[in-house]
């Protein structure tokens, strides 16, 4: 199930999933994650949906390139509501439905080497901040939910061809980011996929609370 704010891009991958695995129970939701009781309606729709509620992937987020001292209050409020607040409210309400189901589960947030360090060259103080808050909330979760069976962890991404890095302003900043990268590139989008499903899978049973790192080794310079 797609929690997304954007009706056709939900309704077109999950078309081209279905075409990948046919006899998947798939579908989407078009919800404002940093409205609570809608989360907590489409969680419980969910789960009636595909029978229970086992994993979920807290992927949405927002980023901006805005210096502290001209920030607004709305452009704070917004980028912590969405990337932090959103998915605490995601995470509580498939928690509540895990601990109804008495099944556990894994819960996997979306934090980033931002926060494990100040993004360089660009400005990007409420991005960084909501994901060091992102990378607290997995440790807090981790410890008051692993007694009910749910593992919480995170994967921290490091640069990426994604649409948070695009357009012509960051130009300038991907001729910096990729050679101080030992690897000597950004990363892809499916690179990310190894950690994600490692960490909702049942190789990982015994891992709560951790981090893993995909950036190619950025946070090392």
């Amino acid at each position: 199930m797609i929690f997304d704010v954007e009706k056709n891009k939900s309704r077109i991958k999950v078309e081209e999933l279905q075409n990948e695995f046919p006899k998947a129970r798939l579908g989407y939701k078009i919800v404002d994650i940093t409205d609570d009781a809608a989360v907590a309606t489409s969680v419980q729709e969910s789960a009636k949906f595909l029978g229970s509620i086992d994993v979920v992937l807290c992927f949405a987020g927002v980023v901006g390139c805005t210096h502290a001292l001209e920030m607004t209050a709305s452009q704070w409020r917004k980028t912590l509501d969405i990337n932090t607040t959103g998915s605490f409210f995601v995470a509580q309400a498939a928690a509540r439905q895990m601990i109804a189901q008495k099944t556990g589960g894994s819960i996997v947030f979306t934090a980033s080497i931002s926060g494990h360090r100040v993004n360089y060259p660009q400005p990007q103080i409420a991005y960084n901040v909501s994901k060091a808050a992102l990378l607290s909330l997995k440790n807090c979760l981790a410890a008051e939910w692993a007694i009910h069976g749910i593992r919480t962890n995170s994967i921290s991404p490091g640069y990426a061809d994604t649409i948070l890095n695009e357009g012509d302003g960051l130009a300038g900043c991907r001729s910096i980011w990729t050679p101080r990268n030992p690897m000597g590139r950004m990363g892809s989008p499916s690179e990310l996929t190894g950690a994600a499903v490692f960490l909702s899978s049942s190789a990982s049973t015994y891992i709560n609370g951790a981090d893993i790192v995909v950036d190619g080794g950025q946070v090392l310079f």
